[in-house]
């Protein structure tokens, strides 16, 4: 057996070997698709496992993230930080080797995968990065950034409709470092993909504008290697090279079925795989000493690598030291000096609404991040998503920083989520709020992973008017507050807008500002507080002098309407205190002190004014309170009247507090 062949075996067997200990896992995908792995990462991959961090690294994505012991398998030999007790570990507590591959848990895990179409994605905001980063800083003799963005995708992969919508787009684009391997092994869990998948999968990518190949024997290691050789030579469109592969390869009672994909062989299965491809079959985690010697040898060759890019990049701050500067700060991802120094500030009782105030917001912050990079999905003018200094990004233009993203929300999302990961970008994107429903997988995965995305989402409630209940969010408010790790902020008007933009630009994580459409009144502050204080996520607006009769709770566009629901209510002689409550999530993260000053736990009596669904008011209003709110689809109607018709006017919030204060 040559030393291609051992090595193949050994990435196929250490597969077979931590599913069958774990006794779960998808072995079926590894044992096929082993050699095409093998022969992307030992002849072309442009990694340091030393330094798995390296900015102009190649990125690798495993889409087909079910068979994440391929991924594994792979850190492992070529010397990540990931020893053999963790691949024994496999799906255990604790290990580094989930059942599906996680970034920033796993050294050398780009992206977090699983969901199908979410890594075909990802990579493709990956390539959009390496590219804009590529056209902004390369100089003749000074080439920072010139990495290919590598993948691995499967049947499923490329069934899932989010996988479509970016092949469309990296086509359009011409994303000429993009290069996928297709899993083609024509098995999914329910059998065979002729049950639900015949379509002509490379004429659907040449027709997307892809450059396409195919290998018809996914075990021929030199004609992967050709094949890959021949998609690197194209510059201007990405690559689909077809691999005809083998799920399962090798077992005899199993290759080429079902059974191999999401189950473990079997004791006896695995013997006779091992025996049927000459493995030690009284061996497990079997690594040959000339497989080891020769899958390390990446540490060496990363080393030097990122070495010599450390090296250009001294030289590059040298020779252009304002450009060198900036690009530091780009990597680092920290904020410039000054940079919310330009931010807008609004006078008092200007009518606004909050989505243009965002955009003024991103007007400003442009030029001065210099890293700013976004879209829309279709709806610029609407979403007020571009700054008057940005420039389309395209194949002709790569140095722009404004994505057109199409009819394309799913992908949109998960196309920042590659931007996020690859670094040295900060990306945002927009559309309606009630269409979030159709990128909700890529947003809970920003989530998960804990990415800087920010996410513009306007038309926020059934104030949008006229477009009625299919485009009126009701629901989703709601459905974002239930997502781990996203914070949510509805800005009251245009101040608060624009500090929603400087805590999501500090913030770690994703951030969903939910603007209106409609104008609103800027609020005069005089007496009031501050909109600096949105950083607590709820604080005291309005306040009365002694304990309040009643506190009233808003956010966005209902927040007006508690103010003037407080004064009216001052001049029958009663007392409230008005809350502005932006974020849940924020105000969760103060301290207890901080929370009961807000709602002191004495006044009991508590109104909340929102124009979405009422779950999860009841943690706030508790079992004294109200909830003004709409649990039904909205009507189509002029916004105003639409807003009156169900409640949210002042004269309905009143009388809401008077029957609270009387029960």
């Amino acid at each position: 057996m040559n030393l291609d062949a051992l090595a193949v075996n050994t990435i196929r067997f250490l597969a077979v070997d931590a599913v069958q200990r774990a006794n779960s896992g998808h072995p079926g995908m590894p044992m096929g698709a082993a050699a095409m792995a093998y022969a992307l990462w030992s002849r072309h991959l442009k990694h340091s496992p030393s330094q798995p961090g390296w900015p102009d690294r190649d990125r690798f994505v495993l889409s087909a993230g079910h068979g994440s012991m391929l991924l594994y398998a792979l850190l492992h030999l070529t010397g990540y930080d990931l020893p053999l007790e963790e691949i024994k570990n496999f799906r255990q507590w604790g290990s580094r080797t989930p059942g599906h591959p996680e970034s920033g848990h796993t050294p050398g895990v780009e992206t977090t995968t699983g969901p199908l179409g979410q890594g075909f994605a990802n990579g493709v905001g990956m390539a959009i990065a390496e590219r804009h980063l590529a056209a902004r800083f390369n100089r003749p003799g000074h080439e920072l950034f010139s990495h290919y963005t590598y993948g691995i995708v499967s049947d499923g992969d490329l069934m899932e409709g989010v996988s479509h919508e970016a092949a469309s787009l990296a086509g359009h684009l011409g994303l000429g470092k993009l290069i996928y391997l297709y899993d083609d092994n024509s098995i999914s869990i329910d059998g065979s993909t002729r049950l639900a998948f015949s379509e002509n999968v490379p004429g659907r990518f040449e027709a997307y504008g892809w450059h396409v190949e195919t290998v018809t024997d996914g075990n021929d290691v030199d004609a992967v290697d050709h094949a890959i050789r021949n998609a690197r030579r194209e510059a201007e469109r990405p690559s689909l090279i077809c691999v005809k592969t083998i799920i399962g390869f090798g077992s005899p009672g199993k290759q080429n079925t079902a059974a191999s994909h999401g189950s473990p062989l079997g004791e006896d299965e695995v013997a006779k795989t091992k025996r049927n491809l000459g493995w030690p079959d009284d061996k497990t985690f079997h690594i040959p000493d000339e497989v080891a010697d020769h899958m390390r040898a990446a540490v060496g060759r990363g080393h030097e690598l990122a070495k010599d890019w450390e090296a250009k990049l001294d030289a590059y701050v040298r020779e252009y030291p304002e450009d060198g500067s900036k690009l530091e700060q780009f990597l680092s991802g920290e904020l410039p000096a000054g940079w919310d120094d330009s931010l807008p500030a609004f006078d008092a009782g200007a009518k606004i609404a909050t989505r243009s105030a965002s955009g003024k917001a991103i007007e400003a912050l442009s030029p001065v991040l210099g890293n700013l990079i976004g879209g829309s999905a279709d709806l610029t003018p609407s979403n007020n998503t571009r700054a008057s200094t940005q420039s389309d990004h395209s194949r002709d233009n790569p140095a722009g920083d404004y994505l057109r993203f199409g009819v394309r929300e799913h992908t949109m999302a998960a196309i920042c989520n590659g931007i996020a990961l690859h670094g040295g970008l900060r990306p945002y994107c927009g559309t309606f709020l009630v269409f979030s429903d159709y990128l909700r997988p890529s947003l809970r995965l920003s989530a998960l992973m804990q990415l800087p995305v920010v996410y513009v989402f306007t038309h926020d409630s059934i104030g949008l008017g006229e477009d009625g209940p299919t485009h009126q969010a009701v629901e989703h408010l709601a459905a974002l507050r239930a997502i781990p790790g996203l914070t949510v902020i509805r800005p009251a008007d245009a101040n608060e807008t624009v500090q929603a933009w400087k805590f999501a630009l500090k913030h770690s994580g994703p951030v969903a500002l939910c603007l209106t459409r409609q104008k609103l009144e800027t609020i005069e502050r005089s007496g009031l507080a501050p909109a600096a204080e949105l950083d607590k996520g709820a604080y005291v607006l309005k306040d009365t002098n002694g304990k309040p009769d009643v506190i009233l709770i808003g956010t966005g566009s209902e927040v007006g309407l508690a103010l003037e629901a407080a004064r009216r209510l001052e001049e029958e002689g009663r007392s409230a205190r008005v809350v502005s409550m932006p974020s849940w999530e924020i105000f969760e993260e103060q301290s207890q002190s901080y929370r009961d000053s807000v709602l002191p736990p004495d006044v009991r009596r508590r109104l909340s004014v929102e124009a979405g669904v009422t779950l999860g008011w009841e943690r706030y209003t508790g079992d004294k309170g109200r909830v003004v709110g709409l649990d039904r689809f909205g009507a189509s109607a002029p916004g105003a009247v639409v807003m009156k018709n169900f409640g949210f006017s002042v004269e309905n919030v009143v009388s809401e507090t008077r029957a609270l204060l009387t029960e």
